[in-house]
């Protein structure tokens, strides 16, 4: 049974996920504020995190960054009211996995939750290592090294690189990648890749502006090379 936590200080809106993430076989964890929510998400270790933006004493983009920082690679799904783009790039740059638009329906952010929960398992890992330049790809620990230094990763940034490597030297569109890495079920667009290529260049190449790894293949997509 997947615990999922949800973090929304709107207590009719929290009590309608967690009944009906409940319904669904989730256990629940909630609570009202940042401060509550980044405790238990530290202490519990969540399958899935839905995190409300506008929260008291700490915001949800406050608690996505603290939990990157520590190696949390937890999804996180944003709930948020804003609707201006500058706001969900945001918080795609701090870690988080998804987002959805307030107001919405329980029933997408519980359909949300479940693919989640799908291509989790969909990208269970398997036992082999992948090595490039001074880098190493743990995939069993889920784990970016640098000669022996661990660097931090969301988790669609490791399910990313791990594709990339399992395909290397192979062209893939940006719509193979969110199928791959979000699922077919994903309302993403190019522009979603578009970010997390950006944020995985900034880990993996010395010089973003000329990456030697992460290629991109204009009107066709990107590659990987060593």
């Amino acid at each position: 049974m997947e615990t999922i936590l949800v973090v929304e200080d709107d207590p009719s809106i929290q009590r309608g996920l967690e009944l009906n993430l409940q319904v669904e076989g989730y256990s629940v964890i909630t609570a009202s504020d940042g401060e509550e929510g980044l405790k238990q998400a530290l202490e519990r270790r969540p399958d899935i995190l839905l995190l409300d933006v506008m929260l008291p004493k700490l915001s949800g983009f406050d608690i996505c960054r603290q939990i990157r920082k520590q190696g949390l690679t937890m999804p996180i799904i944003m709930l948020t009211a804003k609707t201006q783009e500058i706001d969900k790039i945001m918080g795609l740059e701090l870690g988080a996995d998804d987002y959805v638009t307030k107001p919405f329906s329980v029933a997408e952010v519980v359909a949300r939750v479940n693919a989640a929960v799908r291509r989790s398992k969909r990208f269970e890992t398997s036992e082999a290592d992948y090595s490039f330049e001074d880098y190493t790809l743990d995939t069993k620990g889920q784990v970016l090294r640098k000669s022996g230094q661990q660097i931090e990763l969301s988790q669609k940034e490791f399910l990313m690189l791990k594709l990339f490597l399992e395909n290397e030297g192979k062209v893939l569109s940006r719509q193979e990648i969110l199928a791959k890495v979000w699922g077919f079920d994903y309302y993403g667009t190019d522009r979603t890749v578009d970010n997390f290529i950006n944020k995985l260049r900034q880990k993996v190449e010395n010089d973003i502006n000329n990456p030697s790894h992460i290629l991109t293949m204009r009107g066709s997509g990107y590659k990987f090379t060593r």
